[in-house]
């Protein structure tokens, strides 16, 4: 008689390794489903536009251009998604930009400031606006929405009193390079932008290690880090999509100098919001603004700052658009904020506070500045352009609604 063994009952079979790595990669998936979601529309959304255009889309002219025409949402966009996720909203930057380029076109223009010197004391007058309405909001206790609607109407008027009514040109060559120009070439003569190779490589150099003390500070803390092989293909795709854009730029004039500005911005304030105390205190006061204040955060301090922080970031704005249309002009600005919060909702953003991150409010202007840029190569109206955009957004802010309630669940 033969008999047959059974594993106890109490004893279950280990998992495989391909059931954990699914496990692992769905719970990061699950963990990051806003910020993973727009980054494969972006991908959607691009390899679209290259079909319908017969490629044309990602010709590396138009890939510049396509950066340099989406420079000044990109910096407004970074700092919205501040602003919203300390559960606030700011819809003075578009004034602020129109004032802020008129002000640059009078000390250029008119008295012949050199543009440094300009640019530094553009940078300032918008720390001193945003300080202006970060004392109302954070001191005063005033809506922000409130606020920023009383500072959209003042700043809008003191543009059309500083120019009088009238456009103000040309600016400087250098100021005008902030926006429309490219890192000068250097070294030998290669095919490619040498300067933007080395500029690719340190990229991948540091995204990689990036991964790698992540990874290696999950096994410290006894995280369950993605398994090797998901890894190392996340490593690959990212090498391949950091050298790609790298040879694309190379060949063309190379990295246009807003993107290095924009690169800075996001390397700086991705820091803050992730390591710096002040950042994190933002994301609490976005999510429990009581909780926050018992636990002892000063969110008075924290709340001005973060329009001080807008401010700044919206006369940055409102130079590099005055510099790329080589104009100071009453009519600069207008909707730049609705593109921003915008771009900021798809990026991740809630409206609740709390969620998002610097990096979502660059892939959601990403998603705007490509819809915007290939509508435009295949012939799509105005019109019709701002449908389409409005219906992305309430997409976007649906899903967030939606993936809330599932959570909830």
């Amino acid at each position: 008689m033969t008999t047959t063994t059974t594993p106890p009952q109490d004893s279950p079979a280990a998992p495989s390794p391909s059931r954990s790595a699914r496990e692992l990669l769905l719970e990061s998936a699950r963990a990051n489903m806003r910020q993973y979601g727009m980054l494969v529309a972006l991908a959607f959304i691009v390899v679209l536009f290259q079909i319908w255009t017969d490629g044309t889309l990602l010709l590396p002219n138009n890939v510049s251009n396509l950066i340099q025409q989406n420079g000044y949402i990109l910096i407004l966009a970074i700092g919205m998604m501040i602003v919203i996720i300390a559960g606030h909203i700011d819809l003075s930057v578009g004034s602020l930009v129109a004032f802020v380029g008129a002000m640059a076109a009078v000390m250029m223009v008119k008295h012949d400031m050199p543009w440094v010197l300009a640019l530094v004391l553009c940078l300032l007058i918008g720390a001193v606006a945003g300080a202006w309405q970060g004392f109302f909001i954070a001191y005063l206790g005033i809506p922000s929405f409130i606020v920023t609607l009383a500072g959209m109407l003042a700043f809008r008027g003191l543009t059309q009193i500083v120019l009088e009514g009238q456009s103000l040109a040309p600016f400087p060559d250098g100021f005008q390079n902030s926006a429309k120009g490219f890192i000068p070439e250097m070294g030998p003569y290669t095919q490619y932008h040498n300067p933007t190779l080395v500029l690719g490589l340190a990229a991948v150099v540091l995204l990689l290690l990036r991964e790698w003390r992540g990874r290696k500070r999950q096994s410290a803390y006894d995280l369950d880090p993605l398994p090797t092989g998901l890894w190392v293909a996340k490593c690959v795709a990212l090498t391949a999509a950091v050298t790609a854009f790298t040879l694309t730029l190379a060949s063309f004039h190379g990295v246009p100098v807003v993107m290095l500005v924009m690169c800075g911005l996001l390397i700086l304030l991705g820091y803050v919001m992730r390591n710096a105390v002040v950042g994190r205190h933002v994301y609490a006061l976005g999510g429990n603004k009581a909780a926050a204040k018992l636990s002892g955060v000063k969110d008075q301090r924290v709340t001005f700052l973060v329009f001080v922080n807008m401010g700044v970031l919206a006369a940055l704005a409102g130079c590099v658009y005055a510099a790329r249309l080589n104009a100071g002009t009453p009519q600069a600005g207008l909707n730049f904020e609705l593109e921003a919060i915008a771009a900021a909702f798809i990026g991740g953003a809630s409206m609740s506070g709390g969620v998002g991150t610097v990096m979502g409010a660059v892939i959601g202007g990403l998603v705007l500045g490509v819809l915007n840029n290939g509508m435009s190569l295949v012939g799509i109206g105005t019109d019709y352009q701002q449908v389409i955009k409005g219906l992305v957004l309430l997409a976007a802010v649906g899903f967030d609604v939606w993936n809330k309630r599932k959570i909830g669940r």
